[in-house]
């Protein structure tokens, strides 16, 4: 089943960028999965905020085709940073990668708690159209609002 992704930009002094799966912010997603895990601290994750990190393109980066070197020894990208506006200070890692007409979110980890098992979580597939229709959606919005969309 395919779900849908949006972007929503959040705090209008420094842009944050807030993955949205069907309409659910990622963040309550995955705070409400690591309660019902019973992991402590759960939450605390915020949107990224492209001025204070250097993605690359965020069309590239969003869509996976980012190969840079610090992406693949990640083995995928930050969806999301921390509620601090700190990207590395507690930062949601997925596996981004398009399979034929696809773009496929798996494989998610919490650098900072590598014990902690999110193989339920997900995964996410999206039609490739609707996700990159997605993120051109996002550039525009933060091309309009001055936001660094491409550092």
């Amino acid at each position: 089943m395919l779900s849908t992704v949006s972007f929503e930009i959040g705090n209008e002094d420094v842009p944050a960028v807030t993955p949205y799966v069907d309409g659910i912010s990622l963040a309550a997603r995955v705070e409400a999965y690591e309660r019902a895990k019973g992991y402590d601290p759960a939450g605390g994750y915020g949107g990224l905020i492209p001025a204070y990190f250097e993605h690359g393109p965020l069309d590239a980066y969003f869509t996976g085709n980012d190969k840079s070197d610090h992406w693949m020894g990640l083995r995928g990208i930050y969806l999301l940073g921390c509620a601090c506006g700190e990207i590395g200070c507690w930062p949601l890692i997925a596996s981004v990668y398009r399979k034929e007409d696809q773009i496929h979110w798996d494989r998610f980890v919490q650098p900072h708690r590598p014990r902690r098992d999110y193989s339920a979580f997900g995964p996410f597939t999206f039609s490739k159209a609707q996700y990159e229709d997605a993120v051109k959606d996002l550039l525009i919005r933060l091309n309009s609002a001055g936001a660094n969309s491409s550092t």
